[in-house]
């Protein structure tokens, strides 16, 4: 405890224009927080003047970051402001460090008002690098559109924050620390928590941990290789994976937390982590997995590096979801992924009579499912997956289902997948991502390309490729109706639909910190062939895709910059 009282200062500042906070909250490169006066001040504040000041008053609230650079600074700033704003008591992961699944975890523990994510996902990090601020409300999950259109629109007129600067946080010691504030009756309360420990407890009651540990340690074993990406999932992968599941330790490979992530991109595709993709060529592991930046995204891989896409790994989970001894016990209230995910899932729905819900891009709208009681698991093309243990994407969560259905079935994943398509045919899918194209070439095309889609005539029209005819059965501009509260969510996406289901999606994405990026879903069903190579089976799609779009003259591109 300080010995006199900290004071409280109420700053004057400036608005910014350019604060309107993403699917994935407020992204920017990391010299923007550094560069702009108050930049970062002026966010925080709008997020804590986005709550009304009753609730804020004597409140809990979580904070943590996926190591990235200007994570430590981030987090003083934020608990000097939170003191100065009314919270009561701050919880933080050791040395600033928490997933964004722990986050949730520990905002729905500590039944925390909410959390402050600091993390840019799967975007670069260091100096040069991105840095992003996210709002997770009291159930753990992303802010809702009103939320974080309420902290835009605060942003725009901000006059002022209120600070107390003099307050120091050690966060490298575990337990409370208390200040004595001016004008307030009662101290300010940090407490520096574990990390790992309340997320490694909650996982302990979904899954069977005596299975998993015979599964990975026991007599007839099989070899995994864990790849952290020197993100923030490294500490929980050693002390679960490793610590407690009888992974050796070499199996786990970049799992210290970097600034820079090593200087690589951490995001978990076949693209950018090469490292787990080349040692699984050879074929001396069985089973292979990568996380992002902040441990929310996931990355599947079978012996030999066979992928396991995210469209198909939700739907395979599904297939097998009584292997998690959770599920045996909640039962399943309903099954969702994202409108671009292909529609793998929606046959395991169908089949096992469950409900299906196709909801926008973002894990917001799987909250207020889950919230209503309305769903259990849920997906996106995206390496995202998860359950309604917590609000948020889990990586981690999605590796532990993975490796119960291996237990349970002893097949290997190559042989599970390949399964599930002899049952159910197979959704081919890729994503062709155009990331940092011109933002006005990018809206304009998209423009032109709804003028084209909502013509009447442009229904029934056919596009022939070699052999192959499409004939489109409709065409719109996704919009979303939310079962629960009846909130309307427009704009969410370009979809062409043929006769035979099979789908083209033109989407402009919002997680990136600078440009624009447009992706081109492609997703295909086949009931026969359902063992050749995806590009090949998608490839008249995606000149159709292109051919309507004239995406690469419009956008002055040869091709995508990244496939998955």
């Amino acid at each position: 405890m300080e010995n006199s009282p900290l004071q409280l200062l109420t700053v004057p500042t400036a608005p910014y224009p350019d604060q309107r906070p993403g699917t994935s909250g407020l992204r920017k490169k990391v010299y923007v927080f550094q560069s702009r006066r108050n930049y970062l001040h002026n966010f925080i504040q709008s997020i804590f003047s986005s709550i009304d000041l009753r609730d804020r008053q004597g409140s809990t609230m979580v904070v943590g970051g996926d190591g990235r650079f200007f994570n430590r600074t981030a987090i003083e700033v934020i608990v000097q402001m939170a003191a100065a704003n009314g919270v009561g008591r701050m919880i933080i992961g050791h040395h600033g460090i928490l997933s964004t699944p722990a986050i949730s975890c520990l905002i729905r523990k500590y039944k925390a008002i909410g959390g402050i994510v600091l993390t840019a996902s799967h975007n670069p990090g260091g100096p040069d690098g991105d840095f992003g601020i996210k709002f997770n409300t009291a159930n753990g999950g992303p802010a809702k559109e009103a939320v974080t259109s309420k902290i835009f629109q605060i942003s725009r007129t901000i006059e002022e924050f209120a600070i107390c600067p003099g307050l120091r946080v050690d966060l490298t010691t575990l337990g409370k620390q208390m200040f004595d504030l001016e004008n307030k009756f009662k101290p300010f309360t940090v407490e520096i928590v574990d990390s790992v420990e309340s997320y490694a407890n909650l996982l302990r009651n979904i899954f069977d941990f005596a299975a998993l540990k015979e599964l990975l340690s026991g007599e007839n074993h099989i070899k995994i290789r864990i790849d952290a990406m020197h993100g923030v999932a490294g500490p929980y992968v050693r002390k679960i994976m490793c610590e407690e599941l009888g992974c050796p330790v070499n199996s786990a490979i970049n799992c210290v937390p970097l600034e820079d992530f090593g200087g690589q991109h951490p995001d978990p595709n076949l693209m950018y982590a090469t490292d787990l993709v080349d040692s699984m060529r050879d074929g001396q592991y069985d089973f292979g997995a990568a996380f992002d930046g902040d441990g929310d995204r996931n990355m599947i891989l079978g012996k030999r590096g066979f992928f396991v896409t995210p469209s198909d790994s939700v739907a395979v989970i599904a297939d097998n979801i009584f292997c998690i001894p959770y599920f045996q016990h909640t039962g399943v209230r309903g099954f969702a992924r994202s409108m671009p995910t292909s529609a793998a899932l929606d046959r395991v729905a169908k089949a096992t009579k469950i409900e299906l819900y196709e909801t926008p891009t973002g894990w917001k709208f799987f909250g207020n499912l889950m919230d209503a009681g309305m769903l259990s698991l849920c997906g996106e093309e995206s390496f995202g997956t998860g359950g309604d243990h917590i609000r948020e994407k889990d990586g981690l969560w999605a590796v532990l289902a993975w490796l119960s259905i291996l237990a349970t079935r002893k097949q290997s994943v190559e042989d599970i997948v390949k399964d599930h398509w002899l049952k159910y045919g197979r959704n081919y899918f890729t994503r062709y991502d155009y990331e940092n194209v011109d933002i006005d070439a990018a809206c304009e095309m998209m423009e032109d390309l709804e003028i084209m889609i909502a013509d009447k005539s442009f229904v029934k029209q056919r596009f022939a490729v070699e052999d192959k005819i499409y004939q489109v059965e409709k065409a719109d501009n996704f919009e979303y109706t939310d079962p629960v509260d009846s909130t309307i969510s427009r704009n969410q996406g370009l979809r062409i639909i043929f006769s035979d289901g099979s789908r083209i999606i033109y989407r402009l994405s919002g997680t990136g910190s600078d440009g624009a990026t447009v992706r081109i879903y492609i997703d295909s069903y086949e009931k026969e062939q359902i063992f050749e190579d995806t590009q090949v089976m998608l490839a008249p799609l995606a000149t159709i895709a292109l051919k309507i779009s004239q995406l690469h003259h419009r956008m002055g591109r040869s091709g995508p910059s990244v496939i998955t």
